[in-house]
């Protein structure tokens, strides 16, 4: 193969999509529990989308950000009228959009003279693939070979508390997790270590960076799903895969005194915010911020899992032992090796994502109806 070696793809080759189904080249329909790991928000071939990115190719698909680019306002002003942001950054994929936030908590605190560079990360997370996104893991499996890993970063605990508050010190800049760990499992972060992580950054005058490239765009049955809890008030959020429904796109949305920082030449990217992503992206807001598809969101994904606990929990408690999540981003804890039982679904003409050693990911269509 001329590919490089890096990924272990299934011995599928896809053809078109349709919806929540995708074809391969043989002609086998499959019901696609993955959405790309959670990308295709509107599922395949989505009409809107389709009309959006034909429409827009045939104008103009790229000119880099010398020049304005009226998709890229009009996307930031629905984002900054339905979020805590005040200016949104938009790159073109979650890694970048973790680089970009990493830059923002150093420019941060250096403008203000202040030592403060270390960022609290926690343990079983995952950022990315760039070389400060794998540093920030503390994953051996991401950082071996790629020694050293770039400093500044530290591990704690995931929802533990006490843990967190150990590791701070006065060179300490940010927290940055995931609100739901997707990788690691499908751990969504406690409401109660949420809102401690409030009082804390308060407390020590500390950014709240929260990873919601996986998590985010609708995928919990809200916008962000920081939203779950009120009080929380992020400084920094990245979000990326859902926002483009399937087009490469990444956003950093910022606060008002993160954005300040940000002047003209601190970051850039050639291809963020270009006129064809754009277009894709201005579609996609449309339905993710409309209160009646988080609504459904919300509501399939309680009776899945509720379906799930009741036809495999407890019915095969010696292969499945759980099921967690929130919206449509949900976990089966398997008591079996999980691959085993993935390949076992894809007999079945189902489409799943491992995470770790024991957890199926269901990442469905946003559109996703019990139907299905």
């Amino acid at each position: 193969m001329s590919v490089l070696g890096v990924y272990n793809p299934l011995n599928i080759e896809l053809d078109h999509g349709d919806g929540v189904y995708l074809y391969s080249t043989d002609g086998t329909r499959y019901l696609d529990f993955t959405s790309g790991i959670g990308v295709t928000s509107l599922g395949h071939s989505h009409p809107s989308l389709v009309n959006a990115l034909k429409t827009q190719g045939e104008k103009i698909w790229h000119c880099s950000n010398l020049f304005k680019i009226t998709g890229q306002e009009m996307a930031a002003k629905k984002i900054v009228k339905n979020s805590f942001a005040s200016n949104v950054f938009f790159c073109n994929s979650g890694a970048e959009a973790v680089e970009a936030g990493v830059k923002v908590v150093r420019k941060y605190f250096n403008s203000q003279n202040l030592s403060k560079y270390k960022i609290i990360c926690a343990k079983n997370s995952f950022h990315g693939r760039t070389y400060a996104a794998i540093s920030s893991s503390g994953k051996s499996k991401l950082t071996e070979g790629f020694e050293p890993i770039l400093g500044g970063f530290q591990q704690v605990e995931f929802n533990d508390i006490d843990d967190l508050k150990k590791k701070i010190d006065n060179e300490t800049a940010a927290i940055m997790i995931e609100t739901v760990q997707g990788e690691g499992g499908i751990v969504p972060a406690e409401k109660p270590y949420l809102r401690e992580l409030q009082k804390l950054a308060k407390k020590n005058e500390l950014l709240l960076f929260f990873d919601e490239v996986q998590c985010g765009v609708g995928r919990t049955g809200k916008f962000l799903a920081t939203e779950w809890v009120k009080e929380l008030k992020p400084n920094i959020v990245s979000i990326a895969k859902g926002i483009g429904g399937g087009f490469p796109l990444g956003a950093l949305l910022l606060d008002k005194k993160t954005s300040k920082v940000m002047t003209r030449g601190a970051h850039g990217s050639t291809f963020g915010g270009n006129p064809l992503g754009m277009a894709v992206a201005n579609e996609v807001l449309n339905y993710v911020m409309d209160e009646d598809f988080l609504d459904n969101i919300r509501e399939v994904g309680y009776n899945l899992r509720q379906l799930i606990k009741s036809e495999l929990v407890n019915r095969f408690p010696n292969v499945i032992s759980g099921v967690r999540g929130i919206g449509l981003m949900i976990g089966i804890e398997c008591v079996m090796n999980n691959e085993l039982l993935i390949r076992s679904l894809i007999n079945e003409r189902l489409l799943t994502v491992k995470a770790g050693q024991n957890i199926i990911r269901i990442l469905p269509p946003l559109i996703l109806e019990m139907k299905h």
